[in-house]
């Protein structure tokens, strides 16, 4: 049953310029740059943060010398307004569509190994059936992009879910997971080695992903568990173009699944070492918001991508699967 309580403060307290300076305020964590964005003066937005405080009865944002940081609460209200203003936003978008057929604009984020082989399958699959859908397509690691996805910037997420709070408001529907082998260039000495060992590969110059990713996490694991140090010479990198750049003019080596550089292996400039490294991500899959309706162009996009992880695959993702 609906609170009453939280319908009253809805219907009697809350406007959308309190929307808007919410999510402001948490962009630019400053009452005054916040209030330049939502078109405010800067004594008006501090009248309307203290109304919503006054009606929620709790502080949102802690004042600090040199601008405000949201509190508890405050990170709720942001994220919360940033999907209520994503959502009207969606509802324009829907309403044009429906005018003037199927078109609109749907904004996707993934992680690498699906940016260069499912994503842009779907997109050739949507385009023929609806070439006036707009894709918007975001490559990063799966924490941000499940992030903007909760706040509504993205529609559709092809990535993980890696923790609790978020898995409780989405839908994460598994696709498949990623086996890494041991990349290098055509020719590298290490290839003609009858038997390689761990230790050995540590001794050689790494591309290796930043930290805070978990394929760099269980790349350290990995090498502490055999008592090894993490490999001394090491490039930073999840760019594509340099990895493989850096591949073919070094004896240089990297941890991948194939599918990311399989061009580069059938035309011979790469090859994969005899090596089981024995690292699995866990599977990723297409992550959706719950109780949201996506758009008929999102709608489209999510339609192509299910056709195209069994077209690959040979299984469908399962669909709207709650986590």
């Amino acid at each position: 049953m609906p609170d009453p309580r939280a319908n009253r403060f809805v219907r009697s307290h809350l406007k959308m310029r309190h929307l808007v300076l919410l999510v402001e305020l948490g962009r630019h964590g400053s009452i005054l740059h916040a209030a330049e964005a939502a078109h405010l003066t800067q004594p008006a937005a501090s009248k309307l943060l203290a109304e919503l405080e006054h009606a929620l009865g709790v502080a949102l944002f802690e004042r600090l010398p040199r601008g405000v940081q949201a509190t508890r609460y405050g990170e709720v209200m942001v994220r919360r307004a940033g999907a209520a203003l994503a959502e009207m936003d969606a509802a324009h978008q829907e309403v044009m569509e429906l005018q003037s057929g199927l078109s609109g604009r749907v904004a996707v984020g993934t992680v690498m190994t699906p940016s260069t082989g499912l994503l842009p399958e779907a997109i050739r699959l949507l385009r023929q059936t609806h070439p006036r859908v707009q894709v918007a397509i975001s490559v990063d690691n799966s924490k941000p992009l499940i992030q903007r996805l909760r706040t509504g910037e993205l529609d559709l997420v092809i990535g993980r879910i890696l923790d609790g709070e978020s898995a409780m408001e989405l839908y994460f529907e598994p696709i498949t997971d990623e086996p890494h082998s041991l990349i290098v260039r055509a020719g590298h000495p290490l290839l003609i080695r009858a038997e390689l060992r761990l230790e050995e590969l540590a001794r050689q110059a790494w591309i290796i992903p930043p930290y805070g990713s978990i394929l760099r996490d269980r790349l350290t694991a990995l090498f502490l568990s055999q008592g090894l140090d993490q490999p001394m010479e090491a490039i930073e990198t999840t760019a594509l173009p340099v990895i493989t750049s850096l591949l073919c003019g070094s004896d240089m080596l990297v941890a991948l699944p194939q599918e990311l550089v399989q061009s580069e292996l059938d035309a011979g400039l790469l090859a994969v070492l005899p090596f089981e490294l024995g690292l699995r991500m866990d599977a990723y899959g297409i992550v959706t918001r719950k109780q949201h309706q996506l758009s008929p162009g999102a709608e489209a996009m999510l339609v192509a991508l299910r056709r195209i992880a069994w077209q690959r695959y040979g299984r469908p993702a399962e669909a709207r699967a709650g986590v």
